[in-house]
């Protein structure tokens, strides 16, 4: 009886499941973007911007984690990276200039802004404590 009992409990939780995946909020891309340098929230959710971009149709990465191991020497002349800073930049109000996808004295000039705001150590370049303020990989 026991048994029957379990198996019906695991039964059920099998069909919750099952129907859980008709829903819009259990979506594939509501976990999983497909860009990996979308626009993010400090909870990782992903914002789209309203205005489509020359550097997002850039190449990039298919997987977020393969831009942590990559030095800033490296991502700054990524276009498609730099692109996705200029945008973050700007989101929170720090860079006015063309999204373009080069890293210029206008975008440095923007990082060093937002490192003084953000009380770091001013330097005008791409470091990890600004990446991570940028919600950026």
């Amino acid at each position: 009886m026991k048994r029957m009992a379990l198996a019906l409990i695991i039964g059920s939780l099998g069909v919750t499941i099952a129907h859980a995946d008709e829903f819009e909020v259990w979506s594939h891309d509501f976990f999983r973007p497909t860009d990996p340098l979308a626009q993010r929230d400090e909870y990782g959710f992903v914002h789209q911007g309203p205005h489509v971009n020359a550097t997002d149709f850039a190449p990039r990465y298919h997987w977020r984690w393969a831009y942590y191991f990559k030095a800033p020497e490296q991502l700054i002349l990524d276009p498609a990276y730099v692109g996705s800073m200029q945008t973050a930049l700007r989101r929170l109000g720090y860079y006015c200039g063309p999204v373009d996808g080069v890293f210029t004295a206008q975008v440095a000039d923007s990082i060093a802004r937002m490192q003084k705001n953000y009380s770091m150590h001013v330097t005008g370049t791409l470091t990890d404590p600004v990446r991570r303020a940028l919600h950026m990989p």
